[in-house]
């Protein structure tokens, strides 16, 4: 793609700068010929024809907003003349073919991971330390610091302090100049060559605001959530805390665990605050117990497995104007490839498929599957309405600065994710992949509720797709950033780990692009590149509580 100018589908009637175009630029498009007539700012789109007001706009093929002002052609299509829009949809669906691509250069492919006694593999192995309610994250910060830097896990800085070297010095009648020359720092990289359990990736603090409060079904969807977490792949096991009186209570927490995984055989430790002697005993029973689960944790190695174990977490945020031209469709190029391989990639964030509910409807395999998303969808949006919000206020400001000026605009370019394969298996928000296949979540469109219900549904692995740039990571499974531009990762090369802006400047196709994205996956799944939110420490954790978050 290499035009300064493109028409992304032969019905759009909108036309996206790839590069700043100035005012009399000429523009050729089919049998269309026409002379811009003010600057389009990279991104941003211009109007191919005259419109009216109340006239459709289309782009990626789809119904994206009508004009609300008349808009000449060769000017630019802003928030100030076009408004949301979007094309209704229905339960039938029609029947639907899919071509698979060629996975001749995967076929024989495999990651080393971390196989579980129910068959899933981890791309990690990590142990969890749980609060059932906010009121015990006091009693996690007490762990985080007793373990993480002793067995050399990450901390919340590159580096640690060894204070504990200074007082030895002291100890020993070392001089002020001995003191002041004492080497002290240790860097998260040489912390991780001293590990103690080199088969254990790290011990994740789940810490979150709920549990207590609010109303009942919030903690029993956060209960359904934490089991998700316990029974992912890339975790060996979990250590709880309880205060007692909450609303989360164990009971729940167990039968939420049970329902998905009845024959779990990982070790869950339970500890309940307002039944022990002390806190000073608490905090001792939940360093061993954990301890112990570390040293069960560390004898399990990395196996080859098939490329039919990855669960791909399809995630965008920080979206700009070329997302739905390079990144989104890459991806969903690679997910295609995982598809075809008897993988499962997971699209959610389901106020992003405004628009092209349609699609989705016809892809489905299942005329329930169909029914549930058309109901789920239809649900979401009145809960939205209900509260004076609505899909079409989905769109950040960052999103409009940089193209994005609609929500079905935004959809339509983030729903590529999603390849062209068709749908297996629609899931509420907990619920688990089971299918091989594609599969939908729904969740939120806010970027860290959505990767978070992701990994609590099962994706072991996920790529981020961003055209502004992003840090967000997950405890559990490692998120991949993916810029659409060039720019981006330049700039931001330090969280970004892979570049779609090369489909852009031409020297890439969608093509070669996903085939790139895939060995990526790979890489990272078997444990031989570390994602920049890994490298990091980005762990970002937010439940979803089943009010409106768009």
């Amino acid at each position: 793609m290499v035009s300064s100018y493109a028409q992304i589908d032969p019905k759009d009637n909108i036309i996206v700068a790839i590069q700043g175009l100035t005012k009399g630029t000429k523009v050729e498009i089919g049998e269309e010929r026409l002379v811009l007539k003010e600057d389009i700012k990279q991104k941003h789109k211009f109007a191919l024809h005259d419109f009216n007001v109340g006239d459709e706009i289309f782009m990626y093929g789809v119904l994206i907003g009508k004009a609300i002002l008349p808009i000449s052609a060769g000017c630019a299509i802003t928030i100030e003349n076009v408004k949301h829009a979007s094309s209704d949809y229905k339960e039938n669906k029609e029947k639907y073919s899919w071509t698979a691509p060629d996975i001749s250069n995967f076929k024989d492919r495999t990651f080393n991971g971390y196989h579980r006694n129910d068959g899933k593999v981890g791309t990690a192995n990590h142990w969890l330390i749980i609060p059932l309610t906010f009121c015990e994250n006091r009693n996690l910060d007490v762990l985080e610091g007793a373990l993480c830097e002793k067995l050399g896990y990450e901390t919340k800085k590159d580096f640690a302090v060894d204070t504990d070297a200074l007082i030895r010095q002291y100890k020993a009648g070392a001089s002020a100049e001995d003191i002041f020359n004492t080497p002290i720092i240790t860097t998260k990289e040489e912390l991780s060559k001293n590990r103690i359990f080199p088969n254990v990736d790290g011990i994740k603090f789940l810490k979150h605001d709920g549990g207590c409060g609010g109303i009942r079904q919030d903690s029993e969807v956060l209960c359904k959530l934490l089991a998700g977490y316990i029974a992912n792949p890339n975790v060996a096991g979990a250590t709880v805390f309880s205060l007692g009186c909450q609303n989360a209570q164990i009971e729940m927490l167990q039968n939420a665990i049970d329902a998905i995984a009845p024959n779990n055989k990982k070790p869950v430790h339970y500890l309940e605050q307002q039944r022990s002697e002390s806190e000073r005993k608490l905090i001792e029973e939940a360093v061993k117990h954990t301890f112990i689960g570390l040293t069960e944790a560390n004898k399990i190695e990395r196996q080859p497995a098939p490329l039919s174990k990855l669960v791909l977490g399809l995630e965008c945020g920080g979206s700009d104007g070329f997302s739905g031209i390079s990144a989104n469709p890459a991806l969903g190029y690679a997910s295609d490839l995982l598809v075809a391989l008897g993988g499962s990639p997971v699209l959610s964030e389901f106020p992003e498929l405004n628009g092209v509910e349609q699609d989705i409807i016809n892809r489905c395999e299942t005329a329930e599957d169909s029914k549930k998303f058309y109901n789920l969808m239809r649900a979401y949006s009145a809960s939205a309405v209900a509260v004076g919000s609505g899909f079409e206020n989905n769109p950040s400001p960052g999103n409009i600065k940089d193209g994005l000026i609609t929500d079905a605009m935004k959809s339509a370019g983030a729903a590529k994710k999603g390849g062209t394969s068709p749908v297996v298996e629609v899931l509420d928000y907990t619920e688990q992949v089971t299918k091989p296949g594609l599969n939908l979540l729904c969740t939120p469109g806010n970027d860290v509720e959505s990767t978070t219900g992701l990994v609590g549904s099962g994706c072991n692995v996920v790529v981020f797709t961003t055209g502004l740039g992003t840090p967000t990571g997950n405890p559990v499974a490692p998120v991949l950033k993916m810029s659409s531009n060039t720019a981006l990762f330049e700039r931001m090369n330090d969280i970004i780990d892979i570049n779609a802006g090369t489909v852009i400047s031409g020297e890439d196709t969608i093509r070669t692009m996903g085939e790139k994205i895939l060995d990526h996956v790979i890489s990272v799944a078997s444990g031989e590149t570390a994602s920049k939110a890994v490298l990091h420490g980005n762990n970002d954790f937010i439940p979803w509580k089943r009010g409106v978050s768009l």
